[in-house]
């Protein structure tokens, strides 16, 4: 018998977009699934539409308790051995689950396996829908500290993992997938990278989606978090390797820089963390630190490579 999946999707004041997904759902490849939608008490017409599928789908509605309670809700529904969680404003393409299923079928002992997502965004007025990819070496810990493991829909959770670990967290105001991929992690889960790109997640300010509520004061605040706790718990068994600890540092040497024009203090107090964690640290050449900024950040330090770098920013306004 072929393993059931159950695909998961949380809706709250989703009408533009949740058609679409439990469409995309639906559409899946994949024969032995289940589809599974939480209405989160929306106050547009998202109920409204989700009704329209009755009989093809499995629903529920009640007032709202926000988006991980709902996935615990999604989780305790689900029969299958297998998840896809789904946020109603992304979509996903039709071989999706296929291919990832037959992924794990291939590798048994595989708890989640994941995959690149493709952003859908608008730029110059034009939608442009591009793959972010998820760069080598694929050790999960060290794609989790530079947070490229991928967005919820890009992976497929092992049922009996989530469950090992408590589900979603319901007390965090954001980074929610990653604060569950680092406690699967931490309880021994199994992860592997499988090849394409399958899922969609729309990046419009307008879709009212919660990653453009969130402050990004907290975002740092949670991220920082996360990345003390991979590295402390990497310590403690021993298996923190220089790749690791670099990868560690150089997120929160992205999130000093990110700071840096608006709370100089705490991208300094994050960067003396980066100190205090690897004295000879250095940015790796790449998008958030070019090479004049790593040559100055060298010579410099990395208050003297920021005040060049904002000398520069400014004189190009």
């Amino acid at each position: 018998m072929q393993p059931l999946v159950s695909i998961l999707i949380p809706c709250f004041n989703a009408e533009c977009w949740i058609a679409q997904a439990i469409e995309s759902a639906l559409a899946q490849t994949w024969p032995d699934k289940e589809v599974i939608v939480i209405d989160d008490g929306s106050t547009d017409r998202s109920l409204e539409i989700i009704k329209r599928f009755d009989g093809r789908i499995r629903w529920e509605t009640g007032p709202n308790r926000g988006s991980d309670a709902a996935r615990n809700r999604l989780l305790a529904l689900a029969r299958g051995d297998w998840l896809q969680y789904l946020d109603a404003d992304d979509y996903l393409l039709p071989e999706k689950v296929a291919r990832q299923i037959e992924f794990a079928q291939k590798h048994p002992d595989v708890d989640v396996v994941f995959g690149p997502v493709a952003r859908k965004r608008i730029e110059n007025g034009s939608v442009v829908c591009s793959e972010t990819p998820i760069p080598e070496p694929r050790d999960p810990w060290t794609l989790l500290a530079l947070w490229h493991l991928p967005q919820t829909g890009g992976s497929l959770w092992r049922k009996e993992a989530v469950e090992s670990v408590g589900g979603w967290s319901r007390e965090l105001p954001c980074c929610e997938e990653h604060d569950l991929y680092h406690r699967l992690l931490v309880a021994g889960a199994h992860f592997e990278y499988c090849p394409g790109c399958f899922a969609v997640y729309r990046d419009f300010e307008h879709a009212g989606r919660k990653t453009t509520q969130r402050t990004w004061g907290e975002y740092v605040r949670q991220r920082l978090i996360i990345l003390d706790r991979v590295e402390k718990h990497l310590e403690q068994r021993l298996v923190l390797t220089q790749l690791r600890r670099q990868a560690i540092n150089d997120a929160r040497h992205q999130l000093a820089r990110g700071l840096w024009p608006s709370d100089r203090q705490q991208a300094i107090d994050i960067h003396e963390r980066i100190r205090s964690s690897d004295r000879y640290y250095l940015p790796t050449l790449g998008p958030w630190s070019a090479q004049n900024y790593c040559i100055a950040y060298r010579i410099l330090g990395f208050r003297g490579a920021q005040l060049i770098a904002s000398y520069k920013r400014a004189l190009r306004w």
